[in-house]
């Protein structure tokens, strides 16, 4: 994932997003209904696991995205990659990364970032090319991404732009998850007086509190192992292979 400059979504304030879990069964029939994409409208139908499913039965995918900078009007997705999982496997056989050309400038800092040139840019499809594929590839699982403020509203933008309709599913967050640990009370007075900072959320920083090996940054598919790897962890030491779905999604 691409984050950069003061606009960088790296540290919000998570732990005092809305926890309400959304009947994301029923949303997904009334979006069946209404979708006219022959592909989205399939996505919809495939269904999604019910709100008291527990973890250990639900299927999984990690997800993750380069783009070309953060701000959702003015940047595009640049890569893709996903990993299926559930809480006992990763199935990297069946990972996929995808490089898509965006609609948005390619940048030299996201360049330096994300390191994905021009050239490998101009020969790459645009993501309606592979749109089938991708919702193929999630259609049925509940999306885990490590900060939702990406992954989510970018295909939402990305799509509308393209086939004149978003797209909703429903997401553990990662980041969340840790924000819920480690945001629910702000630092007092005299902790800040004495210099000290929240404990970082982001995902590598995240990966080192349960010892999970580090990985080099913005790469898709790397990442998206990385946040499918940080899952496992936080339900192991965490939360139960019988807790709901529900507490966890958004």
């Amino acid at each position: 994932m691409f984050y950069l400059g003061p606009e960088s979504p790296d540290e919000p304030d998570l732990a005092r997003d809305e926890q309400v879990a959304r009947d994301w069964p029923a949303r997904y029939r009334t979006l069946a209904e209404q979708a006219l994409d022959p592909r989205l409208r399939a996505f919809y139908l495939a269904g999604v696991a019910s709100p008291e499913t527990p973890l250990a039965a639900v299927p999984l995918v990690a997800m993750d995205f380069e783009t070309t900078g953060f701000d959702l009007q003015r940047s595009g997705i640049v890569s893709i990659g996903l990993v299926p999982l559930n809480l006992d496997r990763i199935r990297l056989a069946d990972a996929r990364h995808w490089i898509v050309r965006p609609r948005a400038r390619l940048t030299p800092e996201s360049v330096v970032v994300h390191g994905i040139t021009h050239s490998e840019v101009a020969q790459a499809p645009d993501l309606t090319r592979v749109l089938g594929e991708l919702l193929a590839a999630i259609q049925g699982k509940v999306v885990v991404v490590h900060h939702r403020g990406i992954e989510r509203p970018f295909l939402d933008v990305a799509l509308r732009r393209r086939i004149g309709e978003g797209i909703e599913f429903p997401v553990i967050d990662t980041m969340e998850l840790e924000a819920r640990l480690h945001r629910a009370k702000p630092l007092g007075f005299w902790r800040r007086l004495l210099g000290q900072r929240p404990a970082s959320i982001r995902l590598a920083d995240s990966r080192i509190r349960y010892h999970l090996p580090h990985y080099s940054l913005h790469h898709a598919l790397t990442d998206a192992l990385a946040t499918a790897e940080l899952l496992q962890a936080q339900v192991a030491h965490r939360f139960s292979p019988e807790t709901p779905v529900a507490e966890l999604w958004k």
